[in-house]
């Protein structure tokens, strides 16, 4: 049993490329033009660089002469910058009924509130069971007056809407 493996990102370089001829950029950044691949592995080797296939996929394919550890180490480095400067948003869930008491909404109000000082998306679902599905009205009810008792500190992002026999609401926080 012959296992395959496809290499992901991982560009041909130096003997690795069997084009009979590359489109060829120096080090520099200059086009060289069209030339049989071999002249420019010997041009590589005389800057004691590596030819690197960038363009694979054109006729002639692009390449160009450079230092691949230090490229790798600089996309690596440049991707690790994005990630770290990326915003993970946090999604927190509140669920309630569509017959809830005064109390139990004022205290899951009270937690929606806290969620969006501190930042949070707050999603508000509310589950209809059974018979409960001929009240969704009551339970977009519900959900309007949830989000009039947090409007000072969170807007809607998605309105009330039914899916299945779920509806739900996002709330972002106020910048």
């Amino acid at each position: 049993m012959e296992v395959f493996f496809i290499r992901k990102n991982v560009l041909s370089m130096n003997e690795d490329i069997r084009d009979r001829e590359v489109r060829l950029i120096d080090s520099d950044g200059t086009m060289l033009g069209v030339m049989p691949s071999k002249d420019a592995q010997k041009l590589a080797i005389s800057k004691n660089l590596d030819l690197v296939k960038i363009v694979p996929n054109v006729v002639p394919p692009v390449c160009k002469i450079m230092d691949y550890g230090k490229s790798m180490f600089e996309q690596a480095k440049k991707e690790k910058e994005a990630k770290k400067n990326q915003k993970v948003v946090s999604l927190k869930e509140v669920r309630v009924s569509a017959q809830i008491e005064e109390h139990d909404f004022d205290f899951k109000v009270k937690n929606a509130y806290k969620f969006l000082q501190d930042g949070y998306k707050v999603k508000v679902s509310i589950r209809f069971r059974g018979r409960e599905m001929r009240y969704t009205i009551t339970g977009k009810e519900v959900l309007v007056k949830f989000a009039d008792a947090v409007i000072d500190v969170g807007i809607v992002e998605k309105p009330p809407k039914l899916e299945g026999k779920t509806m739900m609401m996002i709330l972002n926080p106020k910048k």
